[in-house]
């Protein structure tokens, strides 16, 4: 593959372009004479702005906003009045909704009247929306479970409590939580919040009380300045997603460190061993619907990311220790623990919990108690109600929902890929992570604790264990999950006792993890990247996979022709790890045109995923696109998407940052 990255080439792409994309893309192109900056009245010029070129009234301002041909509306011409009378035209969509968002910021911050930069209006793409992540989306997507927060947190649109009551669950033992929390909801603003207990051993009587009293679960307390216990801040995914995740909080990690927000990063690192220490896992969410299922593990990587910005010394050492303390508890009681465990030796995915996930979108179901309902001759609804109470029985439904729960503990939920098998599958992705985990483990305990750490209890752990644990782990890899005919990683049924032969994403896992061996690595790049590499970006899976889709067989948002930032960020550190630079320099450059070209021309939307076939965030599968709710600036993004764009940038060239900002495609730059 060969990469034309003259400047002088870029800008000649970008005169044929005029021509064949004027209509579909906003090219960004700086006036010759920009003024300086202007200073306006911030309402009065928002009114204005919006009434002439929010014509679909979206409080957005986007290529949709298109007028008619007999009026200015529209028109993406705006005169800019300034307090002294002066009238400044600003052009274009992307200009004109970078002064929507100005102006929005500035009202933000209580200005009547303010001083708009035009170095901030007419500002390159990847500037300004690495600028907007970096100072107004980590500070839109941070909560503190304290009194100031804590409403915000407790409305959860996933799932309504009985009686108009909301529930904060806390740990027993942590008798720090119990008394801060106390309290919080004594006060009047919290008059219709109950303070809850778990208790140390979670069993499945106490399980079932949660039923119609569900709630967010505390985390980690810190001493304040006064020595008072003050709520550990932590970073969200964004929308409907208003808690801390597991797997999503990896590469938030990632983004934080990339912005230096160093001790926000620490902070996710920190709530992570507490859910370990008191919860027992690293939990979905940290909602008490999610006590029965973890994520996809990535503690020991987010830790290593963290620990390689911390000075290294006694309290950094510390700290890592505990970081290690909870992860080793984490891997012999969860992922090697009897009900994750496989027969071949290799782990799955599963949720101990049984029956409909609570947390899923009202109807979500529909047609799967439909269809059983026909079978016991009932209505949907009555066998719906039914079922849940218990009056029905059903095996084959129970088997349903115990796939659907191990599908979501994979965080791929969903994809035909694990729809009705997952809790079958001992998978590429998961036991990737576990490898990783087991050489993190390894290398830490011998390169910063000598080989051997203690770990209470009378237990020491020593480094060659958890290596030959990944020695282990590799051995089963390439037994059960490396098909040797294609040269690609597929998930193992342990049920069936075969490949599935399902390629996606996950077959990549590897690369990142260090797991395959250099002649692996060169085939997964000739024979599995090519099917999955689409125009903007690398595919959830190949479309062969995926399989024809109808109004009876519906798509899944974890299939083709999707596109998802953490397979992204996956995919081109596995690359680089290979030696692979120049195509994964491809694969960010083919991701972060599709982030640009769409913030660009949708007001800085930035959202959870892509359409990479189309190039588009106009993705509606199941559960649509978080990220597009906002008006007039994006405050959120989405915390992962966020991310892979601070995560991507440093890895292009300065001429390929030159191309991305003026919108030149991936196909004008890179050549067979």
């Amino acid at each position: 593959m060969r990469i034309t990255m003259s400047l002088l080439a870029a800008a000649a792409l970008i005169v044929m372009a005029r021509g064949a994309h004027a209509q579909a893309h906003a090219h960004v192109n700086e006036p010759a004479h920009a003024p300086s900056g202007v200073r306006v009245d911030v309402n009065a010029a928002i009114s204005a702005l919006v009434d002439e070129e929010d014509v679909d009234g979206d409080r957005k301002i986007t290529i949709a906003d298109c007028g008619g041909p007999h009026t200015t509306r529209g028109d993406k011409k705006f005169l800019l009045r300034s307090v002294d009378g002066r009238r400044l035209e600003v052009s274009g969509t992307y200009y004109l909704s970078n002064l929507l968002q100005e102006l929005t910021l500035a009202r933000e911050r209580g200005e009547d009247t303010a001083d708009i930069a035009a170095d901030r209006i007419f500002e390159a793409p990847t500037l300004h929306l690495s600028r907007i992540i970096r100072d107004v989306c980590w500070s839109g997507l941070t909560r503190r479970m304290d009194a100031g927060g804590l409403h915000a947190i407790l409305a959860d649109e996933k799932m309504t409590a009985r009686g108009g009551l909301t529930y904060v669950y806390v740990p027993e033992e942590d008798t720090a939580a119990v008394g801060y929390y106390r309290g919080v909801v004594s006060g009047k603003a919290f008059d219709t919040v109950r303070l809850m207990t778990v208790p140390p051993v979670m069993t499945e009587k106490f399980l079932h009380t949660l039923d119609g009293r569900h709630g967010i679960l505390s985390l980690a307390l810190a001493a304040g300045a006064g020595g008072e216990s003050t709520p550990v801040p932590f970073v969200v995914p964004g929308g409907r997603f208003n808690e801390l995740y597991g797997w999503d909080s990896y590469f938030i990690t990632l983004g934080l460190i990339a912005d230096r927000k160093f001790e926000m990063a620490r902070s996710m690192v920190d709530q992570h061993v507490y859910e370990i220490m008191r919860y027992g896992k690293i939990l979905n969410a940290n909602r008490t619907y999610y006590l029965t299922r973890s994520q996809p593990p990535f503690l020991t990587s987010m830790a290593r990311a963290v620990y390689e910005t911390m000075e290294k010394n006694d309290v950094s050492r510390a700290w890592l220790r505990s970081v290690l303390i909870a992860a080793i508890r984490e891997h012999a009681a969860v992922w090697m623990g009897p009900d994750r465990l496989t027969r071949t030796g290799l782990s799955r995915y599963f949720d101990t919990g049984t029956g409909p996930c609570p947390e899923v979108e009202a109807g979500h179901y529909d047609d799967v108690f439909a269809n059983f309902a026909r079978r016991h001759r009932m209505t949907p609804r009555e066998f719906e109600q039914a079922y849940r109470r218990g009056a029905v029985k059903d095996r084959e439904l129970d088997d349903y929902f115990l796939h659907d729960r191990a599908m979501r503990e994979s965080g791929h939920d969903t994809s035909y890929r694990l729809v009705g098998r997952a809790a079958n599958l001992a998978t590429v992705d998961l036991n990737a992570l576990l490898y990783k985990i087991e050489t993190d483990i390894a290398e830490l305990l011998r390169d910063e604790f000598s080989g051997a750490l203690s770990i209470g209890e009378g237990k020491t752990v020593r480094s060659t264990e958890y290596a030959a644990m990944a020695v282990k782990r590799k051995v089963l890899v390439n037994t059960y999950l490396w098909d040797a005919d294609s040269g690609i990683y597929y998930d193992y049924d342990a049920v069936k006792r075969a490949r599935t032969g399902y390629l996606s994403a996950a077959s990549l896992y590897p690369l990142w993890a260090g797991l395959a061996s250099p002649e692996q690595a060169a085939s997964l790049v000739a024979r599995a990247l090519p099917v999955l590499e689409l125009p903007g970006g690398i595919a959830s899976s190949s479309e062969a996979s995926r399989g024809a889709v109808s109004a009876e067989r519906k798509e899944r948002q974890w299939d083709f022709p999707n596109g998802w930032p953490p397979h992204q960020m996956l995919a081109w550190e596995g690359l680089r790890r290979y030696g692979y630079d120049s195509i994964a320099m491809r694969l960010a450059y083919r991701w972060l045109y599709t982030m640009t070209i769409n913030a660009v021309n949708y007001n800085g939307t930035i959202t959870e995923k892509l359409n990479v076939e189309a190039r588009t965030h106009d993705v509606f599968a199941e559960y649509g696109n978080v990220g597009t709710k906002f008006s007039y600036i994006t405050r959120e993004g989405f915390g992962w998407s966020n991310a892979s764009y601070q995560v991507g940038l440093p890895l292009l060239t300065p001429s390929m940052r030159e191309a991305l900002d003026r919108l030149v495609p991936p196909e004008w730059l890179f050549t067979p």
